[in-house]
């Protein structure tokens, strides 16, 4: 008997390579700022963007409300869980790579990704390191002219480039 899963479960990975494959996901990022302005960006260890610096985020699950979302992703990438009252939404984008999570060759990742910027104090954050190797907290001039931040990141920063 099949059954949906729950809001915020995660799919066995035979599941979610299946839907990698076949459709887009639909996601949140956090463009999260301290209280002077430098930006939080996390070294990514898995793919898609492994190797790069990237904003947190994370997809939204089946069932699952965009407040839910928000609360359940801040929680699991930035160790706190933020209200997205709490955020200002920066737009819509999308995020195309030639890799997936599992490595797998033949196919891609496409993500439709909703972007929210939230302040918050460095000592508010308890980042967790499963996702992520390492964080930085960068200005805004030394993120944009990183070689090694990923340049979706780049784009929250760029005029325009919302869709």
């Amino acid at each position: 008997m099949n059954h949906e899963p729950a809001p915020g479960a995660r799919l066995a990975p035979q599941d979610f390579e299946h839907i990698i494959r076949l459709t887009p996901l639909v996601s949140i990022d956090l463009v999260v700022r301290s209280l002077d302005g430098r930006v939080l960006v996390g070294w990514r260890k898995n793919e898609p963007a492994k190797a790069c610096f990237f904003a947190p985020g994370g997809r939204i699950t089946k069932n699952e409300s965009l407040a839910a979302a928000f609360r359940r992703i801040s929680l699991v990438e930035l160790g706190v869980q933020r209200q997205i009252e709490e955020a200002r939404f920066l737009g819509v984008y999308e995020h195309f790579y030639t890799t997936n999570n599992r490595e797998r060759p033949g196919f891609g990742t496409h993500y439709v990704v909703l972007g929210y910027e939230l302040i918050s104090p460095l000592q508010d954050l308890r980042l967790p390191t499963d996702q992520h190797g390492e964080f930085a907290w960068l200005t805004e001039a030394e993120l944009l002219q990183s070689p090694q931040v990923h340049q979706y990141t780049k784009n929250y920063f760029i005029p325009s480039q919302s869709c």
